[in-house]
């Protein structure tokens, strides 16, 4: 359990999904756009514009058969969610009220499935599972990802003690960072080929 996961003031800036993943990608990452304030522009880059223009048009297309796979009751989409216990907030795709009972959140990925990657999205989904938690006051069993350059492939995935855990290093691991504190880079130098702080970071 994190130790100072009640501890979160609201004058605090609360922490995205989509920050935890580029987190988690390089914590570098997280330096040299908070403690730096040295922004990314990663809007202006054509791969990345694509991929969400294409993600928005395969969502509409998959809607009724995903619901029916994962048995789904009723659904919201794009569900702007907070946690004030552990200072995060986010919009996630879809959000799916089961048949048992319990809530289930669903993202869908522009991208092919790939075990490593695979594990970085489980951890963003498992953020969303707590704010979902909090929110609604209900239990999170199993997320959902849909790769769509997978011939839309469904993935799910427990939302067990290990993930749980996993997202509580994460958050107090970035929390860490935005104090100040210098991380060490991503071990996968191969990240750094195209990364936009690479003139400026010590590897």
């Amino acid at each position: 359990m994190m130790s100072s996961q009640n501890s979160f003031s609201e004058f605090e800036e609360y922490i995205t999904p989509s920050e935890l993943i580029e987190h988690i990608y390089c914590p570098r990452f997280t330096y040299f756009m908070k403690c730096l304030g040295i922004r990314q522009y990663e809007e202006q880059r054509f791969k990345v514009q694509l991929g969400r223009e294409k993600h928005l048009d395969k969502k509409t297309q998959n809607a009724k058969q995903i619901r029916k796979r994962i048995n789904g009751v009723s659904k919201e989409q794009e569900k702007y969610l907070v946690s004030k216990k552990y200072g995060i907030k986010g919009i996630v795709d879809e959000i799916y009220l089961l048949g048992d009972g319990s809530y289930a959140p669903l993202d869908y990925k522009f991208a092919e499935y790939k075990d490593k990657e695979f594990d970085t999205y489980k951890t963003q989904m498992g953020l969303y599972s707590l704010m979902i938690e909090e929110q609604y006051e209900a239990k999170v069993n199993k997320l959902f990802l849909v790769y769509l350059r997978s011939k839309s492939l469904l993935k799910e995935v427990k939302f067990d003690d290990k993930l749980r855990s996993k997202c509580f290093k994460y958050i107090e691991d970035y929390k860490r960072v935005i104090t100040g504190v210098y991380p060490k880079p991503t071990a996968s130098k191969a990240r750094c080929i195209d990364c936009c702080y690479r003139n400026i970071c010590e590897k």
